[in-house]
Order: structure tokens, then sequence, then C-alpha cells
């Protein structure tokens, strides 16, 4: 059977055979059967479980939905059990503590007159504070006001007091605006030139003024420009006696000093038939730091020689009466000239003027030292009279014209007059 089972291939003469292969190609359609039978008993099982998932899950859902409406009914039957033992107990409590009530609010309605009459009573403190507040305000305005009052009185002192230390330098501008006004052109050429004749000139107008306000019934010359000699002549006289003797002033407003200017000024005053000579100059010779006498003339700065006026000035009028006295003397003239041109003479000056300078000084050192305390209290009342007024047009802006006008803190008026 072995044998009749195998077969040759007419090909290659190989034998096959012919069971086995017909017993593999039994076993392949036996496999391929039973697996599509397996596939198909897989996807109807797959089938079924979904069916029995799509059913555990709306199962699911409706035993949900069947607790949730179980758990509101208890819910809302809890809700009016508990409602209905409320109202119960509300009833029970209130027919229990309703004496206890009224007695509470009998004393609530004592207790709230009695808070009534506190609050009547802290309107009148609060009215009583108000109008201390007020009287301590207007007893501090008033206070104030004085105060202004005093701080400008100080400050024109101060305001005059400050005019007069730079009263050269306001000279020499009023002297500049009067001569823009009337000569433009020669201003112009001045400037050209430079500014020290301009100088010169206001030193000389200072010097005239403060001789003819200090000394009204003396007589000051001036000499003409153009005219050969000094600035001006101070005629010296009394109540009692006149041209007791003269001063001759020239003025020199330089850098530099120049010695030529001391012969040329003592020639002048001879020619003059002066009595002493002043040379009022910014720039001292060489060997002077300060007021004093050279080769028989004056020589001082603008400041020192307001001092030194007021002495020459005085020795003029006791050395003339003393030449009234000893009349007939003909060594008169000569006494007076050694006098006047003495060591002596030149330290009494000296002291004279140091004691005016100094004097001056310490003027101008408390000046300074008040000046700062003023300061300090202008800005102090300044901060005062600011916080008032932004109180007072606070407090009128919202309570308008129900609160009376103070004249102080509100503008003034237009003048119609001045329209």
């Amino acid at each position: 059977m072995k044998n009749q089972a195998q077969i040759k291939c007419p090909n290659c003469g190989t034998s096959i055979d012919v069971q086995d292969i017909l017993a593999h190609q039994l076993e392949d359609e036996i496999k391929q059967k039973y697996q599509s039978q397996l596939a198909e008993e897989k996807k109807k099982f797959e089938s079924e479980y979904e069916g029995l998932n799509k059913a555990k899950e709306e199962f699911e859902q409706k035993k949900k939905r069947e607790n949730e409406l179980f758990l509101e009914k208890v819910e809302q039957q809890l809700k009016e059990d508990t409602k209905a033992i409320e109202i119960k107990l509300k009833a029970k409590i209130q027919e229990e503590q309703s004496e206890q009530l009224k007695a509470l609010q009998t004393e609530l309605n004592e207790k709230s007159e009695q808070v009534k009459e506190l609050n009547r009573s802290k309107a009148e403190i609060e009215k009583l504070k108000r109008e201390k507040s007020e009287l301590k305000d207007a007893a501090e305005a008033e206070a104030q006001k004085n105060l202004n009052e005093i701080l400008l009185t100080e400050k024109e002192k101060i305001k005059k007091s400050e005019e007069e230390r730079n009263e050269l330098r306001f000279k020499e501008l009023q002297k500049q605006l009067e001569d823009q006004k009337r000569l433009t052109e020669e201003m112009k050429r001045k400037q050209e030139q430079g500014s020290m004749q301009l100088q010169g000139e206001v030193q000389e107008l200072a010097i005239e003024e403060w001789l003819a306000n200090n000394f009204p019934l003396d007589t000051i010359d001036e000499i003409k420009k153009g005219v050969r000699g000094g600035d001006c002549i101070q005629i010296v006289n009394t109540r009692t006696h006149q041209n007791c003797g003269s001063i001759y002033y020239e003025s020199k407003r330089t850098k530099d000093f120049q010695p030529s200017w001391i012969e040329k000024f003592k020639n002048d005053i001879r020619d003059q038939g002066s009595n002493i000579g002043v040379l009022v100059t910014d720039a001292m010779p060489s060997d002077m730091d300060r007021l004093g006498m050279k080769d028989g003339v004056w020589i001082c700065s603008y400041d020192e020689f307001k001092g030194l006026c007021f002495v020459l000035r005085e020795s003029i009028i006791q050395i003339s009466n003393a030449i009234v006295i000893q009349e007939n003397k003909g060594d008169k003239m000569s006494m007076l000239y050694d006098f006047l041109t003495s060591n002596e003479f030149r330290l009494q000056i000296e002291a004279i003027v140091e004691g005016f300078t100094q004097m001056q000084t310490d003027l101008e050192s408390e000046k300074r030292s008040i000046m700062g305390h003023w300061k300090k209290r202008e800005k102090q009342i300044q901060k005062v009279l600011l916080n008032t007024n932004y109180m007072y047009s606070s407090i009128k802006g919202i309570a308008g014209n129900a609160i009376q006008t103070i004249p102080a803190l509100e503008l003034p008026e237009p003048d119609l007059d001045d329209e």
C-alpha cells in the first residue's frame, strides 16, 4: 500500500507520497474551517458582551436615578418634618418668653432715652468746644495780625537799611537809567570808553547827596564838569556862624591809585582856599590799607567818608569858634593848619572812624541775625495762614452762605475807580 500511494514526478523522477499530501490538505481544510467558526463565535461573544455591558450601564443609571429620587423624597420629608418641629418650638418659646421679651423691651426703651440724653449732652459739649476753638482762633488771628504789623514795620526798617547800604549801587543804576533816557547816543560813547567815568559820577552824586541830607545848614557847591578842580566843596555853617570853613572833596573810582592825584588835589585845594581836602577813592595807596592822611590830604573809602565828614566838620566848627574867641592873633590860621595836619589830629580821626566802622559792622551782624529769625517766623506764619485759608475755603464750599464771611480770608473787591 505504501508503494502504491507513492508516485513519481514525470519531470524529475522524485517519489511523492500522495497520502501525505492529502493528509496535509485535509488538515489545512479542517484548520481553516475551525478558525472561521472560532472567529464567528468570538465575534458573537464580543457582541453579547457589549450588550451585557450596555445593559449593566443602563441598570446602574436607572439605579442611580431611583436612589436620587429616593434621597430627594427623604430630604423633602426631612425638611418638612424639621420645619414643623421648628414652628412648634418657636411657638412654644414665644409663649414661654413673651413676658421676658416685654420686660426687655421696656428696659430697651429706657436705655434708648438715656442714650438720647447722652447724645444731647455730647452735642452741647461739642458746641462748647467749637466756641472755645473759635475764640482761640480769633485770639490767634489777632496775635497774627499784630505780628504781621510788627513784621511790616521791621521789613520797612530793613528795606531802608538795605537801601542805605546799597546806596552806591542804587545811585549807579539810577544814573545809568537817567542817562539812557536823556542821552542814548552819549551813553553808547561812554560805554565804548568804559564805565570808569560813569562810576565816578555816581560816587560824586552820592557824596553830594549824603552831605546835603546830613548837613542841611551847610552849602554844598558842585564843581561843574569841564572846570579844573575837584568835585564839590562843603562850606560849613552853623546857626550862629556862617562860613566856618570849607572841606574840598574829590571822588575817584579806579582800580589803581595814582600818586599824582595828591599833588594835583593839593593845588586845587589852595586855588579854592579850602581848609581840608578829602580824596574819596576805591583804590587806596600801596602803603595805606584804610583811611589816613598822606602829604596833607585825607584819603578814605566811601564808607569811611560817611564817618570822616562828621569829624572834620566838627573840627572846623571848633577851630572856627576858637578863632572867633582869639581874634587879632596873627598865628590863628597857622595853628589851624598845624592842628589839622598834625599826627594827633589824624590819630583822633582814625579812632573815631574806627569806632564808627565797628558800630556799623556790629549793626550789620545784628541785622543779619534778626533777619534769620524773622524769615523763620514769617514762613511759620505763612504756613498757618495758608492752612487756615484752605480750611475756611473747604468749609465754605460745603456749607455755602451759612458760613459767615471773614474779610481777611476773602479776595479784595475790584476798585471801580481804577477801571
